[in-house]
C-alpha cells in the first residue's frame, strides 16, 4: 500500500502534505533553490531533461521520470511526461477510495506538487523564428500536467511562476510539509490563466499564419501591470494590463518620479505619445487634455517645440500630459516645471533634466526608451455591451506626393509643410476634428463637435482667445492652413476657416458637393488640397 500524504479536513480548509514533486521547467530561475528546498523538507523529486539535470549537478537527488514510469522519452522529447502513472498520480483524489484503489491496482504513486513553465512559444515567435521552429516550442506535457494538477488542486499544489516557490516553501514550513487549500486553490486559478493565455498566443499565430484577419473566434490574453487607485471616475474599479507586444508608450515605460498613475493619466499619455509619435524629423511636443492635443508643435530644438505646443492654447494646457520626441533635456524641463502639468513622458530624460523635475515630487515622468512606429500595422480592441470591435490600428500616411491639388492656386511649399503636419495632428483628435498650423504649430483646435462646422469655429475663437491673452493684434489663424479629418459635406466649414484667415486647406474629399466647396475655395483664392484618406477617431 502507498502512503497517501492527505491531512483531513473539511474540503474548504484542508491542507496536503507535499511528499513527490514533479519539475519541470524552461524558465530555471530559482529552480536548484526551490529543489534544495524541497529536498531538505523531505520531498522526492521527479524531473526531466534541463531541469533534472540542473538538479543533479546541484547535488540534489532527483529521479527521472522515465525512470519513474518504467517508459522512456521518445519522439525527441515530444513524449516523455504523456503517461498514466504522471497524470494518474495528478488527477486521482485522495478522498475518494475508489480513485486511490485504482491507482494501488495500477502501481501508480500519488504526486503532490507539480511546478513547470512551458517552452518559451511567445518569445521564440517575438523573435521571428520560422514556422517549423515555433511549432516545436509548442508545449504538449506542460500543458497537460499544469491542467491535471490544476484540476486536483483539492490535493496538489501546481506551481507555473517561479516568484512562488518561496511562497510554497515557506507555506510548506508552517505547515508541516503541507500547503493551504487557499493558496492551492489561488495557484490553480494562475495555471488555468497561463494556460489559457498560452493557447490564446498559439491560435493567434496560427490566424497569422493562415492570413486570417479576424478569425472565426477571438482569444485575447494580457498580463496584470497595475491595478488603479479606480477607474474614469471614483465608484469605478480599474486595472491596466499589457499585451506584451513590447510597442514603445505606456505600457513599456519607467515611472522615475511622481504619483501613481491613474486610468484617465494612461489613457492621456497614451494619445500624447501615440501623437508624438508622429514627429521624428523634427523636435516635437504635444500637449493633452482629455486625450485630445491643446497643442502640437516642431522647432529646432525641444524647448522652442514647447514654447510653441504651449501657446497654442495655454489654459487649456494646465493640468494636461507633455510628450516630446527626444530626450528631454535641462532646458526644457525647467520650463515645463513653470507648469502644472499631470505627466511628461519621453524617450529618455538626461540627468540634469532629472534633477530638474525632482523638485516637482508629485509630477509623473516616463521614460519610455524609444518611440512608437506610426505605421507599424497592429489591432485594436474595444468593448461594447455584449462584444467587441476590432480593426487595424489607423496607421495611414499621407505623403506630399500623393496629395491632389483641386483649386486653381496651389499650395506653397511653406503651406504644404504645414497642410501636413496639421493633417497628422488631426488624426489625433476627437472628430469633427478641425485643425489650424502656421508654420509647424497648432493656433487653433476643434474637436468633438457634431457638426464640422462648428469645431471649425471653435478652433477659430479659441485662437482668436489665446491671440488676445498674448495680447497680440492679429489673430494667429490669420495666414493658417487648415486641416479637416472628414470632408467639408457643405461649404460653411470652408468659409468658416476663411473668415477665420487660413491660406489652405487639407481635406479627404468625396463628398457630393466637393464642387460647391472647391469653387468656394476658388472665389476666395484659397488652396485645396484631397488626400483620398480620412482619420475619424471617435
Amino acid at each position: 500500500m502507498f502512503l497517501f500524504p492527505f491531512l483531513h479536513e473539511s474540503e474548504a480548509t484542508m491542507t496536503a502534505r507535499i511528499a513527490r514533486a514533479l519539475i519541470s521547467v524552461s524558465d530555471k530561475t530559482g529552480l536548484v533553490e526551490f529543489a534544495k528546498s524541497l529536498h531538505e523538507q523531505g520531498v522526492e523529486i521527479l524531473s526531466t531533461g534541463g531541469s533534472a539535470k540542473a538538479i543533479e549537478a546541484a547535488g540534489i537527488p532527483v529521479k527521472e521520470v522515465a525512470s519513474h514510469t518504467g517508459f522512456p522519452e521518445i519522439m525527441d522529447g515530444r513524449v516523455k511526461t504523456l503517461h498514466p502513472k504522471i497524470h494518474g498520480g495528478l488527477l486521482g483524489r485522495r478522498s475518494v477510495s475508489s480513485h486511490m484503489q485504482a491507482m494501488t491496482d495500477n502501481d501508480i504513486t500519488p504526486i503532490d506538487l507539480v511546478a513547470v513553465n512551458l517552452y518559451p512559444f511567445e518569445e521564440t515567435v517575438a523573435k521571428g523564428a520560422d514556422y517549423d521552429t515555433c511549432i516545436e516550442n509548442i508545449d504538449i506535457g506542460g500543458p497537460g500536467m499544469i491542467r491535471s494538477a490544476a484540476k486536483n488542486h483539492e490535493s496538489v499544489t501546481v506551481i507555473v511562476d517561479p516568484a512562488d516557490y518561496d511562497r510554497v516553501v515557506a507555506e510548506m514550513g508552517d505547515n508541516a510539509g503541507a500547503t493551504t487549500y487557499e493558496t492551492r486553490r489561488a495557484l490553480a486559478a494562475k495555471a488555468y490563466a497561463r494556460t489559457g493565455a498560452y493557447d490564446a498566443a498559439i491560435s493567434t499565430w496560427f490566424a497569422g499564419q493562415l492570413g486570417e484577419t479576424f478569425p472565426q473566434r477571438l482569444n485575447v490574453s494580457a498580463e496584470l501591470k497595475q491595478t488603479l487607485r479606480y477607474g474614469e471616475n471614483p465608484h469605478q474599479q480599474a486595472a491596466f494590463y499589457t499585451n506584451g507586444k513590447n510597442r514603445p508608450g505606456v505600457a513599456t515605460a519607467t515611472q522615475l518620479q511622481g504619483k501613481e498613475l491613474s486610468f484617465n493619466n494612461l489613457n492621456d499619455t497614451d494619445a500624447a505619445f501615440e501623437l508624438v509619435s508622429e514627429f521624428s524629423e523634427k523636435p516635437a511636443v504635444a500637449i493633452i487634455k482629455h486625450a485630445n492635443p491643446c497643442g502640437v508643435a516642431e522647432g529646432e530644438t525641444l524647448i522652442e517645440a514647447y514654447h510653441k505646443a504651449l501657446s497654442c492654447d495655454p489654459v487649456s494646457a494646465f493640468g494636461g500630459i507633455i510628450a516630446v520626441n527626444r530626450t528631454l533635456d535641462a532646458a526644457t524641463a525647467e520650463e515645463i516645471a513653470k507648469l502644472f502639468a499631470e505627466v511628461v513622458i519621453a524617450p529618455d530624460v538626461d540627468d540634469a533634466a532629472k534633477a530638474v523635475l525632482a523638485a516637482k515630487k508629485n509630477l509623473r515622468v516616463l521614460i519610455t526608451g524609444g518611440m512608437a512606429d506610426p505605421e507599424a500595422e497592429d489591432m485594436t480592441l474595444r468593448s461594447l455591451a455584449g462584444g467587441y470591435l476590432l480593426q487595424n490600428r489607423d496607421a495611414g500616411r499621407v505623403k506630399r506626393e500623393e496629395l491632389k491639388v483641386v483649386t486653381k492656386r496651389a499650395p506653397s511649399d511653406q503651406e504644404l509643410d504645414d497642410l501636413l503636419f496639421a493633417f497628422r495632428v488631426g488624426k489625433h483628435v476627437k472628430s469633427n476634428a478641425i485643425v489650424y498650423v502656421k508654420e509647424g504649430k497648432t493656433v487653433g483646435i476643434g474637436a468633438g463637435q457634431m457638426s464640422r462646422v462648428d469645431s471649425s469655429r471653435i478652433a477659430a475663437w479659441k485662437a482668436e482667445e489665446a491671440s488676445k491673452n498674448a495680447g497680440e493684434e492679429t489673430v494667429r489663424t490669420t495666414g493658417s492652413v487648415v486641416s479637416s479629418d472628414a470632408f467639408f459635406p457643405f461649404a460653411d466649414g470652408l468659409l468658416a476657416a476663411v473668415k477665420a484667415g487660413a491660406t489652405a486647406v487639407i481635406q479627404p474629399g468625396g463628398s457630393m458637393r466637393d464642387q460647391e466647396v472647391i469653387d468656394a475655395a476658388d472665389e476666395n483664392n484659397i488652396a485645396m488640397v484631397f488626400t483620398g484618406m480620412r482619420h475619424f477617431r471617435h
